[in-house]
């Protein structure tokens, strides 16, 4: 029983983990995806039934468990698509997650044509997440340090998963303690906090948008298997990935409203206090006629 919980837990962790996979070369932009119109998830995923069994009921309990009010001011259909992307379900290697980012790191862009319609929906949803400046984690049981020398610069073409919480690491299916390991710090300035959409509510999961670039500015190695690559997110000199049109990743979210006004803060105590006027006490008054005075 224990090691099919142990089995289970590295399934769970598995888009945390994927790092290896990513491709040493430039690959051709993601592009195509940023015209397709705006649908609901189901239709965003028909294209897809055919490479992913069961992908209807999986997109069926993605948005039964979106509740009311939404975070981020979000439908529920762009709440769902990034829940449905954090699902995972066996066998793995049919997880969307899974076979997305294996297409997306693919050099042959003709395979991502089918993702299209989700790709706007789900990049079009990160977008309204309001982007965090922060150092985030990720880790991975491989000695990944040849391949990052410091100066150099490297794209992650997939999402990339990364926490921005050192007790993830504590997992031992995730990071361990022995054996080779290389833990990622990362210095990004768009990651998305998604946790408020995450199918696993308790992980503190950021994420990457696809093609990322990203800068090598440090390494240490630890001495005992465990080594620290320090990477910091950069804006590469032509795009990446194309950009959805009239979407921008820094403006605040506004309400739910389709036409929301400026937002206003109430005053606090802390920060407005009201004052507390006493009204003067009234005494009556004598008017003469031939006074101007009105009381």
């Amino acid at each position: 029983m224990a090691l099919e919980d142990d089995q289970d837990v590295t399934m769970h962790m598995q888009r945390f983990m994927d790092i290896g996979e990513e491709p040493r070369r430039m690959l051709p932009p993601i592009q195509g995806f940023e015209t397709m119109p705006l649908v609901s998830l189901e239709e965003a995923v028909r294209p897809l039934v055919s490479l992913i069994p069961d992908l209807d009921h999986h997109v069926s309990v993605a948005k039964s468990n979106c509740k009311m009010p939404i975070a981020d001011g979000l439908s529920i259909d762009e709440s769902a698509s990034i829940r449905l992307y954090t699902m995972e379900w066996k066998p793995k290697e049919k997880c969307l997650y899974v076979v997305l980012n294996k297409t997306l790191r693919s050099e042959d862009r003709q395979e991502l044509k089918p993702w299209f319609l989700y790709l706007r929906l789900i990049i079009g949803s990160l977008l309204k997440i309001p982007s965090t400046s922060r150092h985030v984690l990720r880790g991975v049981r491989l000695n990944l340090s040849p391949e990052h020398i410091k100066g150099q610069t490297l794209v992650w073409w997939a999402f990339t998963s990364c926490t921005d919480s050192v007790n993830m690491l504590n997992n031992k299916a995730m990071f361990g303690q022995t054996g080779d390991r290389t833990l990622f710090q990362i210095d990004c300035y768009s990651g998305k906090d998604i946790r408020q959409h995450s199918a696993y509510l308790m992980e503190s999961e950021i994420l990457l948008l696809p093609a990322t670039q990203l800068l090598t500015v440090g390494y240490f190695d630890t001495g005992s298997g465990m080594h620290i690559i320090q990477l910091k997110e950069t804006e590469p000199k032509f795009p990446l990935m194309n950009k959805i049109p009239g979407a921008n990743a820094n403006l605040p979210i506004p309400s739910h409203s389709e036409n929301p006004g400026p937002i206003i803060k109430p005053p606090t105590c802390e920060t407005s206090p009201v004052p507390v006027i006493k009204q003067p006490k009234r005494t009556p008054v004598t008017v003469r006629k031939d006074s101007n005075y009105r009381n």
